[in-house]
């Protein structure tokens, strides 16, 4: 059988490790597709550069990305760059050609995937993008295949490793966020400008791509509320330790009615959650489904070889559908369902509160609430005169309504200062 032909665009961290796996497994990779995988170029930025013992020929390397895609020899498109432009150019144009694409650019799908998934039905070639979301963890194609005939109802997921390793230090030491920010960028968990995982970033890209594939509808990264873990503090750690809870950076979608619900922030969560264990820089997501009930998914969602794994089973499964001569299913928008808003999002908060400590200031602080529709569930107050602190736990509420009742405190004489605000998510009120 005529040998497979991949271009690579990409061949740092995760790309060379493809090229390794592709040359350790290529007995095996042969069997299972029934045909040779070799690669016919690989395109980067530099071309003398120092690649160590990475088993390749030097003549294949390429600063021409957009000539190695366009070359007839070419079967599959693996790209691993990242990043907008220019690889939206290079892989729409490999798509429109009939060529197969390998992707695990999650910025590119969560920002306009459409334009790749219109490309891919105008030249019948097939998208893949496990290695988007979560690393090797196989997550997307049990949404788009194993589960397409039921009907998912939320998925709620740890999804950027980065921040779940400090929230993890910060849980068993006590450390503030800066400290275990250090840590985390000591041991190489963190890269230099951390913002995109800090800020929500990364984690709301993923967070649209799980939801246009749960959901049936195209769902972009400005449709996602984000806020990020850099305001957590040592001091929310401890009181969601004394709730029995841990908190986690969140990425949470909900079909809610005819409307989809996405969004990306920190919460308490009760350490019987299934995610409450998921430490270090590890991964899960929990899928709720009609029929199927509750699944979990969990692994380890970055680095070069997890990553290359994913890649490489989309390598598989183009190929094999190229030989065979069909296409996977194409996208599936047919829900097209709009987003909520965040401030119609259901959801509880707990609040810590700095207050004078004298008569009247429960009932001050209890008629805010009142004025918004918000139920409190629990009320603990802790300290006296300067270090009075008051932490209230609401029942579920319209987001925006909890939003007005925060805004409202401020402004209250009796309130010196609001020390922190955070979601409460899978825990029944008491």
């Amino acid at each position: 059988m005529k040998p497979v032909r991949v271009a690579l665009l990409g061949c740092g961290t995760v790309g060379s490790e493809v090229v390794r796996l592709l040359h350790q497994q290529a007995g095996d990779l042969t069997a299972r597709i029934g045909a040779a995988v070799e690669i016919a170029g690989i395109a980067v930025r530099r071309l003398g550069r120092d690649r160590g013992d990475l088993p390749v020929d030097p003549a294949l390397f390429t600063t021409d990305a957009l000539g190695l895609v366009k070359r007839d020899d070419v079967d599959v498109v693996v790209e691993v760059v990242g990043g907008i432009e220019p690889a939206r150019t290079w892989l729409v144009e490999a798509l429109r050609s009939g060529k197969s694409v390998v992707t695990a650019n999650k910025a590119l799908l969560a920002e306009d995937g459409g334009s790749l998934h219109d490309a891919a039905t105008d030249g019948g070639a097939d998208l893949y993008y496990e290695a988007a979301v979560a690393g090797a963890i196989p997550l997307l194609r049990p949404l788009r295949e194993s589960l397409h005939g039921d009907t998912i109802t939320r998925v709620t997921g740890i999804v950027n490793g980065t921040t779940n390793f400090i929230l993890s230090s910060m849980d068993a030491t006590g450390a503030g966020f800066q400290e275990a920010l250090e840590e985390a960028t000591a041991l190489g968990y963190a890269e230099a400008d951390p913002t995109a995982d800090v800020e929500g970033f990364d984690a709301a890209a993923k967070a649209a791509i799980l939801a246009s594939l749960a959901f049936h509808s195209r769902v972009s990264a400005a449709d996602v509320h984000r806020e990020g873990i850099t305001e957590v503090t040592a001091a929310d750690m401890a009181s969601a330790k004394a709730m029995g809870c841990t908190i986690k950076l969140l990425c949470i979608a909900a079909r809610v009615d005819d409307s989809v619900s996405v969004r990306v922030h920190p919460a308490m969560i009760p350490r019987s959650h299934p995610l409450a264990s998921v430490g270090d820089a590890f991964n899960a997501v929990f899928v709720e489904a009609a029929a199927a009930g509750q699944l979990m998914f969990y692994g380890r969602g970055a680095g070069g070889a997890p990553t290359a794994s994913a890649v490489l089973g989309d390598i598989v499964a183009v190929s094999r559908n190229r030989l065979a001569g069909v296409r996977a299913a194409s996208e599936s928008r047919y829900a097209d369902l709009p987003i909520r808003p965040m401030g119609e999002a259901v959801t509880r908060y707990h609040i810590s509160l700095d207050v004078a400590d004298r008569a009247g200031v429960l009932a001050a602080v209890a008629g805010v609430f009142a004025k918004h529709d918000v139920s409190i569930a629990t009320v603990r107050q802790s300290g006296r005169g300067d270090e009075a602190v008051l932490v209230i736990v609401t029942h579920a509420a319209p987001d925006a309504a909890l939003a007005a009742t925060v805004r409202e405190l401020q402004q209250l004489d009796i309130v010196r200062s609001i020390a922190s605000v955070l979601r409460v998510e899978g825990i029944e009120a008491t």
